[in-house]
């Protein structure tokens, strides 16, 4: 069992896959992981669900949460006892046993509908978050260029997976714009100043780029030094040349440095699939 002064993650946003697992977290309180997906900042003090398209109307947003009392591993037949024997039925799980399971005033609403699997938070942040894209804690310089785009209703998709015929990416923001697309990168310092990252950051941006990805990246220091004066320029300036930001009634807005006339973003959809509970 674990203890409530634990070093481990705050909150952990999950996805909730069927109609039928909120049934089990309705009437039994628990949820399940399998070890071989184990995410990051393991274990969480609370779970909170994602709810993708499988709940229609109620889809593309979390309104369900609860505490953790405790966890254990034990195979998926201990799970589902009635549950005819198949290959997954050796496999391990953690069951994770709730406190109670409560639901937010307000669902944390996801913009555009997308396929999320975990998302690691902290409590703050799934306390005053709107979006989705409000949740994601990987990055100061993501949250500040986040901020900033908040800020002048840029409408843009955080941690965005794509998948091209190379590979799977996952972009820091994607903005989706009347005449093209748009990946924008907050490299931090550290990661990408490796000698062994540059061909690999190349190979992704041609990648991108080749599937009608224009990207731009800046580094920490002109996003802790230069928003104002370089990095915002340069996005708005982007944008610009790729028609405006392509808003959902398909009539392109314009951005322009006048950060008291911003124009907003609506942006496409896209959803990359990914399952781990069946």
């Amino acid at each position: 069992m674990t203890k409530k002064n634990d070093l481990r993650g705050e909150v952990l946003i999950a996805l909730l896959n069927e109609i039928s697992d909120l049934a089990i977290l309705q009437e039994e309180g628990w949820y399940r992981i399998p070890v071989t997906y184990t995410p990051k900042r393991w274990p969480p003090k609370w779970l909170a669900f994602y709810q993708p398209k499988s709940f229609k109307d109620d889809a593309y947003r979390v309104r369900y949460y609860g505490e953790v009392a405790d966890f254990q591993i034990c195979k998926r037949r201990e799970l589902f006892p009635n549950e005819f024997v198949n290959p997954k039925s050796e496999l391990d799980y953690y069951r994770i046993q709730l406190t109670s399971l409560e639901e937010r005033r307000e669902p944390i609403l996801s913009l555009r509908p997308r396929r999320l699997v975990f998302v690691p938070t902290t409590w703050e942040k799934f306390s005053l978050a709107e979006q989705i894209n409000d949740l994601f804690d990987d990055s100061p310089l993501e949250d500040k260029l986040w901020r900033e785009f908040k800020n002048l209703q840029i409408h843009a998709e955080r941690q965005w997976q794509l998948k091209t015929k190379q590979s799977y990416y996952q972009l820091d923001f994607a903005l989706f714009c009347n005449q093209g697309l748009l990946d924008i990168e907050t490299d931090g310092d550290t990661w990408h100043a490796r000698r062994e990252r540059i061909p690999l950051d190349n190979q992704r941006d041609n990648d991108l780029q080749s599937n009608d990805w224009r990207v731009l990246r800046f580094n920490g220091q002109q996003i802790n030094e230069l928003m104002s004066t370089y990095c915002l320029p340069q996005i708005e300036t982007t944008i610009n040349t790729l028609g405006g930001l392509d808003e959902e009634t398909m009539v392109p807005s314009i951005l322009y440095p006048n950060p008291h006339d911003p124009a907003q973003q609506r942006s496409l959809f896209e959803e990359a699939d990914v399952d781990y509970m069946t």
